[in-house]
């Protein structure tokens, strides 16, 4: 029960805390050392002005106020009997606990005044030292380690006989427990009734003329403890009493009745409460703070956490005094001389008032400054010898007391000069089984835990100690057992959560320029594995088993008067270096590593539930909600979209909280339910992680089991917590959006499944247990649409859009911050281009069901099956990409549907009984005007080339084709049993003519030979159709002229973009033997024969200008011909990689038309001639030119070469001899048949 005094400590406490710390100035002595002390906490008033007692007062006559509660000196008891009170047993704990921010790096040492006061005087006094030490990060905490009350204890418990044993092995064979004297007591009572004495104001006291009654011996022995001091606690152990669940109201030795707060861990959304070790009325142990003021003292470079109790009085003139009763038959010695030297340093009191006594009778009183006392008569010291000796042990601690976790003792006999260090838990566990005999185990590992808690509570700090907390950690868990400790178990599982919490698992890891990884969380820290450095005489005195008798000790100084030597140990006086955070190479190591602390800490929670005859029973009012689905429903397409909603009204946000227990048996708001919380969230972040890496290393397999790991862990979470926060959910929907690109990558890359199917069929031993403790909560089917590895390739695609519309669901429940915003954009393009791909992958199906020929016996029902599913997926990706605003994407979704349109066209091309191709019916016109609209739809999307000029440049190809489409099958296949000729051909030039304006042949684009050619067919066409149009229009002249005006207007056109292309010799031919055919015709409908001439003329020009193609056409048969020739032997191979796009029988068909034609020309050219009368000569002249050719062309693979000169009247003044020298230089035949003609001829000179 907590008593009146306990509370009244408490608000004291509470109210000191408020004020703050006090920072005093420091004090310097002799400038030999610097001191600063600041207060950190006080339980007492400003220092009231003390009485001063006159003289011959009898102090063996007890005040009135004696013993009785007073502000001036604290708590009752804790200053009663002056600053020679026993410390308590774990009182560094105590301050360590509610000082928590200065425990790790700060302060170098945590203790009692008393203790230090004790080591600094090693080397003056000869009294024995025994001491517990612990380390905790950089600091260490002393705590005085009485051998006659822990050997007390274990005669009575048995508990400490192996430590008994080797004292008395090495130390004290014949130990006995020791009395203390009447004198003892007697010198106790009097200072204590000096001190009430002493307090001014109404708190004066009178004195009692009641003789004091002086304890006897049996009294001494009966009451061994005095006020103030505390019994040693026994080893902490579970009693048989201790129920399994660790129930911390039936917990015998350790009362567990108080909470700890550990607010903010890492990215923990909640506080959640952890069980500490101790509670606020447990005094039996020792483990409160109960000193009257806690000092933060800076001795020189130590930074020490001191408590002390020591009264301190002012007033007047005097601001801060402290009061010392001193015998006057005593002389002042050494001992006490720095004893009350460093009371006043510790407490920063300027100036010590002592009262002499003779038998307890008052004599008189001296004011001695506090820098004056070491140099008082009798007891003069050194202040820069104490100096060396605080350093020196200090440096020998941090030097030999190494392992966080570990009780040292150190310790110094009677009389003796050597001081050892013993490992007391190494000892204890070679000597017993049961290490926790120890007692100190539980308090060093909750106060391990609270240390690392509290630096990864400073968020701008921990970074750099990452090194620090896991060591912290690991050692705390070191030191727990959750069998024999059951109550520990929540430290356990936390420690475990919060190791995994340092490993930052959404950054990437950083690389050096040599492409190794950086440590980057690690900074200054120490390492449990490190080798310190040999000791040597140089360094120190103290070395490892120095003693041969004692070989149990890990350190001795040899001679305690080396610690006065200036710098002895300054070299082992350094802080060991640092302690790496472990540096994980790659991602998958660093979730590898987290996933195994999750485990444990999930093995330390199940381990902690209750079990089920321990759950309250059910409340037959409330119904349990059961969960069960029938299997047979669970499969196929059909009940995909029944899942997804049945798993989005789970996760909805808007239900009631859960408060009945889960499947395993924990109850809501308890700290197992919110600790598992934590471990299934953290786990399926680890999970998550994993999977996103092994997505970018292709391997989808791998990623596929580990993404529905994690949705199995969300899964577990969602069956704990019913309402889930933003966070959760907004993490849901990245899991799913995962989910979604794995399946659609599975689907694009379906050859390599069944190497996909050995990744995602492996799992290790960590992940089966992990699901073995999430199946302690739910079944973890919720997610099993989304997370098999499927064969059907249509369902995978289904499946993948089904987890991006289940992603853009939980993001519309989601708050609309700025990350949310952006992800739902990505959702929305990854949703797009899913729907994109199954769009696509239905009108491809429906293309080879065409291809197939099925289509001639009409248009099936699963061809408009699928044009519907395709167009349907198609506009909602469009839909997906508009709400995103992206142009681009929406833009390309539009050409999709338009080739689908496209596509639905053909399939309603008409077919005769024949299966020849009928005319160009109403239904493909309104496809293929769909398929335009979609198209121009794409281009108002983009709305200019600078946006994205690929896409504009294949939506502009895309229109191009489906007008060009358009016209040449209503100019082949002519609706004309609906349409008259000029209503089609009106139609087709305007088909033809938009074709030509979205086809680019000026950009320089590897389209652009394709464009070219595209626009010199267009010209062809429009050509040969105005030329039809010509041949059969009859009456109009008008008609006639505005044909004939078109036709050879896209004839030339025709011609110079065919010359620009080097592949379509064949096609350039074709279009000059239609215009020869368009001269003809032309000169067929003249009457005057000069027209006739110049018509001709125009002929024999484009005859004469066709030599391009030919010389192409030969190029392309000559490579073939000469590879035929070099492979004979390789035959098959030579026909496969050496053949030529060049139709050699329609090259044949064209050079006979070509043949044809000229002699048609030139008979024309004769006959004309001849009509005219012409000079005999010409017409022999050209008969001549005639027959040549013909009989040359009769010879198989020869050519002929003509030249024709229009010299008119000037042929007659040629000399005949000059022009065959001339003729002959030229061309390399020797006989010109126009030269043959002219040499018959007469010399006109």
């Amino acid at each position: 029960m907590e008593t009146s005094e306990s509370r009244e400590y408490e608000a004291a406490a509470a109210e000191s805390r408020d004020d703050g710390e006090r920072p005093q100035e420091s004090i310097l002595s002799g400038n030999e050392v610097k001191s600063t002390a600041v207060v950190k906490y006080s339980a007492v008033p400003p220092p009231a002005a003390y009485a001063r007692l006159q003289e011959k007062t009898d102090l063996k006559l007890p005040p009135a106020n004696w013993l009785r509660g007073i502000s001036q000196l604290g708590q009752m008891g804790a200053t009663s009997l002056g600053t020679s009170r026993k410390s308590k047993p774990f009182s560094s704990f105590g301050m360590a606990y509610d000082f928590i921010d200065c425990i790790g790096n700060d302060v170098d040492v945590v203790s009692d005044s008393e203790n230090i006061k004790k080591l600094l005087k090693i080397p003056y006094s000869k009294s024995h030292v025994s001491m517990g030490v612990h380390r905790i990060g950089r600091t260490l905490l002393l705590d005085e380690l009485d051998i006659q009350e822990l050997f007390v204890t274990s005669s009575q418990t048995g508990d400490w006989n192996w430590l008994k044993e080797l004292y008395q092995r090495l130390v004290d064979p014949k130990w006995q427990r020791k009395k203390k004297s009447r004198e003892h007591f007697y010198q106790k009572a009097i200072l204590s009734k000096f001190l009430y004495y002493s307090i001014n104001g109404d708190c004066a006291a009178e004195s009692v003329p009641t003789p004091i009654v002086q304890p006897t011996d049996s009294q001494s022995q009966e009451n061994q403890i005095e006020v103030g001091e505390h019994s040693w606690p026994a080893p902490l152990r579970t009693p048989a009493s201790v129920p399994e669940d660790g129930n911390p109201q039936e917990q015998g030795n350790v009362p567990l009745g108080a909470t700890y707060v550990l607010e903010q861990v890492a990215s923990i959304p909640k506080e959640q409460n952890l069980t500490t070790f101790l509670n606020e009325g447990e005094t039996s142990q020792g483990l409160k703070n109960d000193f009257v003021r806690n000092i933060l003292w800076t001795f020189e470079d130590i930074h020490m956490l001191v408590g002390s109790n020591m009264p301190i009085f002012g007033g007047g003139k005097y601001p801060a005094v402290s009061l010392r009763l001193r015998d006057s038959n005593k002389p002042i010695n050494i001992l006490t001389g720095i004893d009350y030297w460093l009371d006043n340093l510790m407490c920063n009191v300027p100036e010590l008032v002592m009262c002499f006594h003779v038998n307890g009778i008052v004599q008189r009183y001296e004011m001695i400054k506090t820098e004056d006392i070491p140099n008082l008569d009798n007891s003069s010291f050194s202040t820069k010898v104490v100096k060396d000796i605080a350093q020196n042990i200090l440096s020998f601690l941090k030097a030999n007391c190494t392992k966080e976790g570990h009780t040292y003792w150190l310790f110094k006999a009677s009389g003796s000069d050597i001081v050892k260090l013993y490992d007391l838990t190494t000892l204890c566990e070679e000597t017993t089984e049961d290490k926790y005999q120890n007692p100190f185990t539980m308090p060093v590992a909750v106060l391990l835990y609270k240390v690392a808690s509290n630096m990864m509570m400073k968020k701008v700090q921990n970074r750099k100690h990452y090194g620090i907390i896991r060591m912290l950690l690991l050692n705390c868990i070191k030191l727990l057992d959750k069998e024999k400790h059951p109550q520990f178990v929540q430290i356990i599982a936390s420690a475990n959560y919060m190791i995994s919490e340092l490993f930052q698992l959404n950054e990437p890891l950083k690389q050096d320029e040599n492409g190794s990884t950086l440590n980057e969380n690690s900074d200054d820290g120490y390492s449990e594995d490190e080798d310190l450095p040999e000791d040597s005489d140089e360094n120190g005195s103290f070395s490892n088993g120095s003693d041969p008798s004692d070989n149990k000790a890990i350190a001795v100084i040899r001679s305690v008067g080396e610690l006065s030597v200036p710098e002895k140990y300054k070299s082992t006086h350094q802080i060991r270096p640092s302690c790496a955070f472990p540096v994980c190479h790659d991602m998958e190591e660093r979730c590898r590593v987290v996933l195994n602390y999750v485990l444990e800490g999930l093995k330390a929670v199940d381990g902690s539930i209750q079990k089920e005859s321990d759950l309250p029973a059910a409340d037959p009012s409330i119904p349990i909600p059961l969960k069960y689905a029938d299997e047979s429903e669970c499969t196929g397409h059909s009940s995909l979209k029944k899942q997804i909603a049945l798993f989005l009204d789970k996760v909805g946000p808007v239900h009631d909280t859960i408060k009945l227990p889960s499947q395993s048996g924990m109850i809501p708001n308890t700290w197992q339910y919110q600790m598992k919380l934590n471990l299934i969230f953290k786990a399926s972040r680890a999970y998550f992680i994993l999977s996103d890496a092994a997505t970018a290393l292709q391997k989808y397999g791998r990623a596929l089991r580990y993404i529905k790991l994690a949705l199995q862990s969300l899964d577990a979470y969602c069956c704990l917590m019913n309402n889930l926060s933003p966070e959760v959910l907004f993490f849901l929907s990245q899991c799913l959006t995962l989910d979604g690109d794995i399946q659609l990558m599975l689907a694009q890359n379906a050859s390599n499944r069944a190497a996909y199917q050995e990744e995602y069929s492996y799992q290790s031993r960590e992940d089966q247990e992990i699901l073995h403790s999430l199946h302690r909560e739910s079944i973890c089917q919720a997610f099993s649409w989304a997370t098999e590895l499927y064969m059907d390739l249509e369902y995978q695609l289904s499946v993948s859009c089904k987890c991006y519309e289940a992603a853009n669901e939980l993001l519309c429940s989601c708050d609309q911050k700025v990350h949310v915003v952006e992800q739902h954009k990505q959702v929305l393009k990854r949703l797009g281009n899913s729907r994109n791909e199954v769009g696509v992958f239905y009108m491809n199906q429906a293309a080879a069901i065409q291809a197939e020929g099925t289509a001639s016996k009409g248009i099936t029902a699963l061809e408009q099956e699928l044009w519907k599913k395709s167009f349907s997926y198609f506009e909602k990706g469009i839909q997906d990409f508009e709400t995103i605003e992206d142009a681009t994407n929406a833009a390309l979704l539009l050409c999709n549907t338009g080739r689908l349109m496209r596509l639905c066209a053909q399939a309603h091309a008409t077919t005769g009984s024949s299966l020849k191709r009928g005319e160009f019916s109403p239904e493909e016109a309104l496809y293929y005007n769909k398929a335009v609209d979609y198209y121009l739809r794409a281009m108002r999307s983009i709305t200019r080339w600078e946006k994205h000029p690929a896409v504009w440049d294949s939506v502009k190809w895309e229109l191009s084709t489906t007008y060009f489409t358009m016209a040449t099958l209503e100019q082949d296949y002519a609706p004309l049993s609906r349409k008259a000729q000029e209503q089609i051909e009106r139609e087709v030039a305007d088909f033809m003519m938009k074709s030509l304006k979205y086809c680019d042949i000026h950009t320089e684009s590897a389209r652009q030979p394709l464009c070219q050619y595209r626009a010199a067919t267009i010209h062809h066409r429009l050509a040969s159709m105005y030329h039809n149009s010509l041949r059969n229009q009859v009456g109009d002249d008008h008609f006639r002229k505005q044909y004939r005006s078109l036709a050879d207007l896209h004839y030339h056109k025709a011609v110079k973009l065919f010359q620009l292309l080097k592949d379509a010799p064949c096609e350039f031919l074709r279009v000059q033997l239609e215009r020869v055919a368009f001269s003809e015709f032309q000169m067929a409908n003249q009457n005057s024969n000069t027209s006739k001439l110049k018509t001709l003329s125009g002929s024999l020009d484009i005859i004469i200008n066709s030599e391009y193609p030919f010389q192409q056409i030969q190029s392309e048969l000559s490579c073939v011909q000469a590879q035929r020739g070099a492979c004979d032997e390789h035959q098959e191979k030579v026909s496969e990689n050496g053949s030529s796009n060049l139709n050699e029988e329609e090259v044949l068909k064209l050079v006979n038309i070509f043949e044809t034609r000229l002699s048609f020309l030139l008979f024309q050219l004769i006959k004309m001639l001849t009509s005219k009368r012409k000079s005999r000569s010409m017409v022999e002249a050209i008969s001549l030119v005639l027959r040549k050719a013909l009989e040359n062309l009769d010879s198989k693979g020869t050519f002929i070469r003509m030249f024709f000169f229009d010299y008119k009247s000037a042929l007659n003044t040629i000399n005949p001899s000059k022009l065959i020298k001339k003729l002959q230089d030229w061309d390399s035949t020797p006989h010109c048949v126009i030269g043959s003609w002219i040499s018959s001829a007469p010399d006109q000179n």
